[in-house]
Parts: structure tokens; sequence; C-alpha cells
């Protein structure tokens, strides 16, 4: 005796993209068969004081290897570390750091003065520092009395 069910396309659809993203991760490949080798870099973003500071973890990399441009109010990061298993054949038991391409983009304030932006590499982080503009800066009045 056969049972009716009903049919629910967006489970279908579910169950197929959660297929189709474990298959990508056994075999390593995207859609059109180019290696899934890129990555988004995380970032953290604090204020200190008029300074905004952004900073990004980016061990192992060679600073030669990092691309920082600042384009029309977008923070650009770029970059690639390399694959050490290319070279040497080794076989992993567990394998979590990343390599490949990574990039980051970030849309800056309006009230930062990209112009006079300094970037430092130290220790494999990348902290890059915005000073607000002199004209967006809090301006403290003097209260005059008249008697």
């Amino acid at each position: 005796m056969a049972m009716i069910q009903r049919w629910d396309p967006w489970g279908d659809l579910r169950r197929l993209d959660s297929t189709v993203s474990r298959f990508r991760r056994v075999i390593g490949t995207g859609v059109n068969g180019d290696s899934v080798r890129s990555w988004a870099l995380p970032l953290d973003v604090e204020r200190d004081g008029d300074n905004f500071v952004v900073s990004a973890s980016i061990p192992g990399v060679a600073p030669e290897d990092i691309k920082v441009t600042i384009d029309d109010g977008v923070l650009a990061i770029r970059g690639e570390t390399k694959d050490e298993s290319e070279a040497e054949d080794r076989g992993y038991l567990l394998r979590e750091r990343r390599s490949g391409s990574f990039h980051r983009s970030l849309r800056l304030p309006e009230e930062l003065d990209t112009e006079k932006a300094e970037s430092e590499y130290r220790n494999g982080v990348l902290r890059i520092t915005f000073q607000r503009l002199e004209s967006k800066k809090s301006k403290v009045l003097d209260v005059k009395v008249h008697s």
C-alpha cells in the first residue's frame, strides 16, 4: 500500500544544495572545475580616539605578497598564501590552515582621511590606521556669558 506525500520543492533544493556543497568540499573544486582556493579575510575594526584601526591576521604571509589599496572610499586587502603541500608529497591527517588567495573589501566612512592612512605588518597582523578628517572632528565651543 503506497502512501501519499506532499511534495516540498524547497526541501528538494535544500537537499541538492547540501549535497553539492559536500561534494565540492570533498573534491576541492568549484562549479566550473577551478580549484576552490579563495577565502574571505576576517577583519577587526576599532576606534582608538580620533583614529580608526583595521586589523587582519595574516600569519605566514610575506609583506610583499599583501596588496592594500584604497579606491573611491573602499579599502581592499588582497594576497596569497603558498601551499606547502604542492612542493612536497605529504599525507595530512588534519589540515585546517588555509592556503590560496584571500581578499576583503570594506567601505570606509567619509569622515576618514584616506590620504594619511598608515599600514604596519608585524607578527602576522596587518594594521591599517586612519585619522579622522579635521573638519569632522568634534569641536568644543566656549560658552560666552553676557551680563
